[in-house]
């Protein structure tokens, strides 16, 4: 069961004392709190977990800090919508709103070479109105001698010149939890010049301590990619870990099926789970068509086969993508022969949005038509 309380419920109110006395005490019951920062107002949400099956809904209502009480299912208990549409979808950080209705784009370097890269693509972002990008510090790969990544090294110059050209967020895939503390103290120490949307990539998916320690801190939101080789409720689930642990601000990214089936492509692009996701849970849904695509083959009607996996995936609802852009593809340390070109940024950008209102004129449609059905 879920306790969701009064909007700006002050901790150290005495309604507040009391309700949470009352719940920690109910027996076979275990209590977990969380915050729930949205742009105007901060919502407390208390997850009774245990036998709650026996417990008195209107009894819970009753309790003075406790606004309403919803019975959850069993699979997300806290990432997933649960019947009840009220309840806030999506999160605000570093002044960019993340939910299940708008559209951000994440065009970037899928790894850190050297600084003209990194400046070059910052400020065509600028210049395009963008705030918002991926630059991989951190690189696992499947091949022990390949480059890794320049790690906390380039972590400096990242930020400030991210600062530089307007770039609020910079989703920054990690791998180990000690990344967490050096992303932390670098952007202290200049002063924070812009955020950090930690990423978890599709070969950590199911590394639960992983998750635990990136779901500890609260002061970064998460992009979780779909585990490449595992169903999507084992993925929803590693989500899950996240929010388990007290940080809800994650977005679940699909990035492609690791299968022999998807060839000629890189992984079976998966952008009809969009929907699903969404469905089933209240995360925003991120698409990763470089990795899913892993190309630059171009279809006869001109248009390249990553540029037509973007529009499946935004046309569905995505609320993000993560797509691989670089200056000089072919001296990219990783992925060059997938990136997109700095002269393709204007018309992507553009098809992506024409995608995204056509998604809302789809929405409205069958919402005219559900209403006119009613009469």
């Amino acid at each position: 069961m879920l306790a969701i309380l009064h909007p700006n419920t002050p901790l150290d109110s005495e309604a507040y004392r009391i309700t949470l006395d009352y719940l920690e005490n109910l027996p076979g019951v275990t209590v977990r709190v969380h915050e729930v920062q949205g742009t105007s107002q901060r919502l407390t949400e208390i997850y009774l977990l245990g036998d709650t099956k026996s417990l008195d809904k209107e009894e819970i209502e009753a309790l003075p800090a406790v606004e309403r009480a919803v019975r959850i299912s069993e699979d997300y208990r806290i990432l997933g919508r649960h019947r009840d549409d009220r309840r806030q979808n999506g999160f605000t950080y570093n002044g960019v709103t993340f939910d299940q209705q708008n559209l951000n784009i994440f065009a970037g370097l899928c790894a850190v070479d050297v600084p003209e890269h990194v400046e070059m693509m910052m400020k065509a972002l600028e210049d395009n109105g963008e705030v918002c990008t991926r630059m991989g510090a951190y690189k696992p790969r499947t091949n022990p001698y390949s480059f890794q990544g320049h790690g906390k090294g380039c972590l400096p110059w990242v930020f400030e010149k991210a600062g530089k050209h307007g770039i609020r967020v910079i989703a920054m895939e990690i791998t180990h939890e000690s990344h967490i503390e050096e992303i932390d103290t670098c952007l202290e120490r200049l002063g924070r010049p812009t955020g950090v949307m930690l990423q978890v990539g599709t070969r950590n998916t199911q590394n639960f301590e992983l998750l635990k320690a990136i779901g500890r801190q609260s002061t970064y939101p998460v992009l979780l990619k779909r585990g490449f080789g595992i169903t999507l409720n084992e993925s929803l689930n590693a989500a899950e870990y996240l929010a388990s642990e007290g940080n809800a601000n994650v977005i679940f990214c699909l990035r492609g099926m690791k299968t022999e089936a998807g060839q000629p492509h890189r992984n079976m692009v998966d952008f009809a789970h969009v929907p699903t996701v969404k469905r089933l849970t209240r995360m925003p849904v991120c698409v990763d068509p470089s990795h899913s695509v892993g190309s630059r083959d171009r279809a006869p009607d001109g248009m390249l086969d990553v540029v037509h996996a973007t529009a499946q995936g935004v046309i569905a609802g995505a609320n993000m993508v993560l797509v691989d852009f670089h200056p000089k593809p072919e001296k990219a340390l990783v992925d060059g022969p997938q990136a997109l070109l700095m002269d393709e940024l204007p018309a992507f950008l553009e098809d992506v949005r024409l995608c995204h209102d056509t998604w809302k004129k789809r929405q409205a449609l069958y919402q005219r038509a559900k209403e006119a059905n009613k009469e």
